[in-house]
């Protein structure tokens, strides 16, 4: 076989493999990672996950149609979704009330068509002032509203600390991309890491990485199913 032949088979193979990459990023499972403190302590900041994008019916680029889903979202479920107020950035929050239901928080405490929720197991609160002003939607007093159709209330599972529907109103159906699955990284954050200042630090930022690599590694979150 020529050496143009063999170019030509090797290009194939990276164009073939970047095909099936590309497909599986976009219908069936997609990477993410978590940048803040609002899903504490169920996520972690520094936590990587893989999101399942076909349970929901992943959406078709440029033309928008959504495949057939398997399930629609539902309480409980940890979702990644487009920012209502700016599309471009992902969020992620759980689920706590669907179309149709009734949402209603008094003093911190949650409660959906009437009964009092229970907290997700790893939630938690960190500011012991319950915020008192009833005549207008706060932290840890809020409505009662009704979830409209095709929409969700969401909140984070860090409930002091998360820029959720409480602020920007309800999730559109449309913009959930997909549903949080499991964790297959966690990097703890370092405060000592070198900052970058040019490409000539890099070097720098590496090595101490590589140093640290097992005590920053968070070694008991891999693999991690989310709940």
């Amino acid at each position: 076989m020529s050496k143009k032949s063999v170019t030509v088979e090797y290009l194939k193979a990276i164009l073939l493999a970047f095909a099936i990459a590309l497909v599986i990023r976009t219908f069936i499972v997609q990477a993410f990672r978590i940048p803040s403190g609002s899903m504490e302590d169920t996520l972690l900041v520094g936590d990587f996950l893989l999101a399942n994008k076909f349970i929901y019916g992943a959406r078709i680029p440029f033309i928008g149609i959504r495949l057939p889903a398997v399930r629609e979202p539902e309480p409980g479920d940890v979702v990644i979704f487009q920012y209502p107020r700016d599309p471009s950035r992902d969020y992620i929050k759980r689920i706590v009330a669907g179309p149709g239901q009734s949402v209603e928080i008094k003093d911190k405490k949650l409660y959906v068509d009437g009964a009092l929720t229970r907290d997700p197991p790893q939630a938690k609160y960190i500011d012991p002032v319950v915020r008192r002003n009833f005549m207008a939607h706060t932290r840890d007093n809020y409505g009662p509203v009704r979830v409209p159709k095709d929409s969700y209330f969401v909140m984070g599972d860090n409930r002091d600390s998360s820029e959720d529907s409480r602020y920007w109103g309800f999730l559109k159906r449309d913009l959930i991309r997909g549903k949080a699955s499991v964790l297959y990284w966690s990097w703890a954050p370092d405060a000592h890491v070198p900052e970058y200042d040019n490409l000539s630090s890099l070097p720098g930022i590496a090595l101490y990485n590589l140093l640290h690599f097992p005590s920053r590694t968070r070694w008991r979150r891999i693999g991690v199913l989310v709940e």
